[in-house]
């Protein structure tokens, strides 16, 4: 049956694909009415209300079936994104309409035309059962594929605006990055840390200058384009912390716990440096002790409905820092937020989450 997209999309109103849905629907049975009733002409008939029940029994009882299926079904619209688990679970519902649909029709049928002191005839039960069964199956299979249409061009519909959001968030975000990353006081501390080291060791003095190269190279690449791939990120981030490290030398350790299975999963482009530059920000340029700095990346299992994928879970965190206590995000955590939210809705989400005796942690999760 026809498939109305439930309420939300902001770019097609849930009154105006239902009333396109209904139309539709209604077309059809008008159609249908209007067959019987050419045929029952040719036919010779004499009594026109009869073709009218009969199709007009079919397109009421139809309609209550469907209602009953989507108000059940409606959860399972996630599923469109994996085709063959939308109509595995489509299909549960067939039966319903083998057992439901021609007993309520035919009764119908009966009880009218008895109020209308005649008779209605038909073939035997077992005949009418198997042709009702293969014309309602006939029917579900037309509507379900077009539901199944219906659901796609939202969902695409839904993924193109999600991704324009997303397109001018990263700009907003490149744009922020780059201001701040090329602030006289970024380069400043960058250059003045090669610079000394350019009197102890030149090999390190080198290498550093080209990391700090490698960081503004990747965070132009990067910010082309509104995902990037794990491994991408990690080759920046890698570099960035490896500049600050050798500014903070001997003032912080990095343990990098990497699963090679998630390398290649997609996230928010420039979005896992930024959950370290935080670190060195509000930890480590504060303490004088050494801080210890973890990132871990890992697939989990998703055990949802809505995707046949696993989670990327993302996690970043210290053994010194401590969250605010008011408990209001800063701007590059409320920036990557709006940004996960945009490109997968409530599927994603980054929180932040104190340690025990103390430390941070910031963990992202995101569909894969």
């Amino acid at each position: 049956m026809i498939w109305f997209p439930p309420p939300c999309p902001p770019f097609m109103p849930s009154s105006r694909s239902t009333t396109v849905a209904s139309v539709a629907w209604v077309l059809f049975w008008t159609l249908m009415v209007l067959v019987a009733l050419e045929d029952y002409r040719r036919d010779g008939g004499s009594a026109p209300w009869k073709p009218i029940l009969w199709e007009t029994s079919s397109a009421v009882v139809a309609t209550c079936l469907f209602l009953v299926q989507r108000r059940f079904s409606a959860h399972h619209d996630v599923l469109v994104t994996s085709p063959w688990r939308w109509f595995g679970q489509q299909l549960r519902w067939l039966p319903m309409y083998w057992f439901g649909f021609t007993p309520i029709v035919f009764a119908i049928r009966h009880a009218i035309y008895a109020l209308a002191g005649d008779r209605y005839d038909h073939e035997p039960w077992a005949d009418v059962f198997v042709y009702e069964a293969l014309k309602i199956t006939l029917f579900f299979g037309l509507f379900t594929t077009i539901g199944f249409g219906l659901l796609s061009y939202r969902e695409m519909m839904k993924e193109r605006v999600r991704a324009e959001q997303a397109g001018a968030l990263l700009r907003e975000a490149q744009l922020e990055r780059l201001t701040r990353q090329m602030q006289p006081h970024f380069l400043f501390n960058a250059l003045n840390t090669i610079s000394s080291l350019m009197h102890t060791d030149v090999a390190r003095a080198d290498a550093t200058l080209v990391r700090l190269a490698d960081v503004l190279r990747a965070t132009l690449a990067l910010g082309e384009r509104p995902q990037a791939s794990l491994r991408d990120e990690l080759r920046l981030a890698q570099g960035y912390a490896a500049v600050m490290a050798e500014r903070f030398d001997g003032r912080v350790t990095l343990d990098w716990d990497v699963d090679p299975a998630a390398l290649d999963a997609m996230l928010p482009a420039i979005s896992l440096q930024p959950l370290l530059e935080n670190v060195f920000k509000h930890t480590v340029g504060r303490r004088r002790e050494a801080t210890a700095i973890r990132i871990e990346a890992r697939i989990e299992a998703r055990v949802d409905q809505g995707s046949d994928g696993g989670t990327l879970v993302l996690r970043v965190e210290d053994d010194g820092g401590v969250l605010d206590a008011g408990g209001t995000p800063g701007i590059t955590v409320a920036n990557l937020r709006t940004r996960l939210a945009a490109m997968h809705g409530g599927r994603a989400g980054l929180t932040l989450s104190a340690l025990a005796p103390a430390g941070v942690r910031a963990e992202m999760r995101l569909p894969c």
